[in-house]
Order: C-alpha cells, then sequence, then structure tokens
C-alpha cells in the first residue's frame, strides 16, 4: 500500500482517494502563491496552476493515487512556468535581434500619391495598384475580379486619367 500525505489523507473521504473538486478548493491558492514566488506575477502563477489542474483532470484517477498528489501538481506546474520563462527569454532575445530600425516618413510625392488614389473609385484603385504596386497583369487581374480583361482595361486608364489629372504639378 502507498503511503499517502496527511493533507492529502485530510481531503479523502471514506471510499479512497481525494475528489478533484476537493483538491483544487484546498490547494490552488497555496499552489498560485508558491509559484508566485517564483514567477514575480500572481497572474501568471495563477495561469500555471490553474494549467496543471487542467493537465491532472483528465488523469485524475491516476493521479490521485500517487503518494504525494500535490507534489505531481507542483512539479507540472513548476515546470509550465519554466518554459514560459525560457519562451519569453527567446522572444525577447528575438526582438532584440530584430528590432525595427527608424525609418523616415513617407516623402511628399508618396503622400500625394496616397491621396490621389484614395480619391479613385474603389475598382479602379484596385486595378491601379494590383497592376502597378502588385505586378499582376491584366489577365490575372481580371481573373482575380472576376471581370473581362477589357473591364480590366478600362478602369485602369480610368484610374491613371483620374491620378493624372491629380499629381500634375498646376
Amino acid at each position: 500500500m502507498t503511503m499517502v500525505s496527511a493533507a492529502t489523507r485530510a481531503l479523502t473521504d471514506d471510499t479512497g482517494p481525494p475528489t478533484f473538486e476537493s483538491f483544487y478548493a484546498a490547494y490552488f491558492q497555496r499552489l498560485s502563491l508558491q509559484l508566485f514566488a517564483y514567477t514575480g506575477d500572481f497572474g501568471q502563477a495563477q495561469d500555471v496552476v490553474q494549467e496543471a489542474f487542467c493537465r491532472a483532470l483528465p488523469r485524475w484517477e491516476k493521479v490521485s493515487r500517487y503518494d504525494d498528489p500535490l507534489a505531481w501538481l507542483r512539479k507540472v506546474a513548476w515546470n509550465l512556468a519554466t518554459s514560459r520563462f525560457r519562451r519569453l527569454r527567446v522572444q525577447q532575445a528575438h526582438a532584440r535581434r530584430h528590432r525595427e530600425e527608424h525609418v523616415d516618413g513617407p516623402g511628399p510625392d508618396r503622400v500625394a500619391l496616397a491621396r490621389a488614389l484614395a480619391t479613385l473609385p474603389e475598382k479602379h484603385r484596385r486595378a491601379v495598384i494590383l497592376y502597378h504596386l502588385a505586378d499582376l497583369s491584366i489577365a490575372q487581374i481580371a481573373e482575380q475580379e472576376d471581370v473581362a480583361e477589357g473591364t480590366v482595361k478600362s478602369w485602369l486608364h480610368r484610374g491613371r486619367t483620374a491620378l493624372a489629372v491629380q499629381l500634375t504639378d498646376a
């Protein structure tokens, strides 16, 4: 027969191991405080303890019969917290290596183009952008938009004409 800790024995009913609900109620806060001391973040500590309990639930019949189910839960929660620390460390290292370079704002020509594009009807604007910026052919645009190639040519012509008027220096 296995030895069951006194704390766990206090949670058992007369029929055997502790119920999951009673074990959760008795130890969630206690484990959360222990993990808070480790992580320094009470919310994160509660998350890892909750995850440990979630992992224990489907195997509770087995876990509840361990000599010390609390030790199993503590180990799982501790491992989860350690894994989070490692992931965070990797993310921080990645962020340090890939810092965004400061880029100057758009020049006056780009601002003027964006404003002019914004005034075009949606279909004309989409055709101009797909043709000139996305480098799609007229046939590809026609297929994507589910229209005839002549329609795309018309949209491009009208869009370019409107842009020329707006972008021509007065």
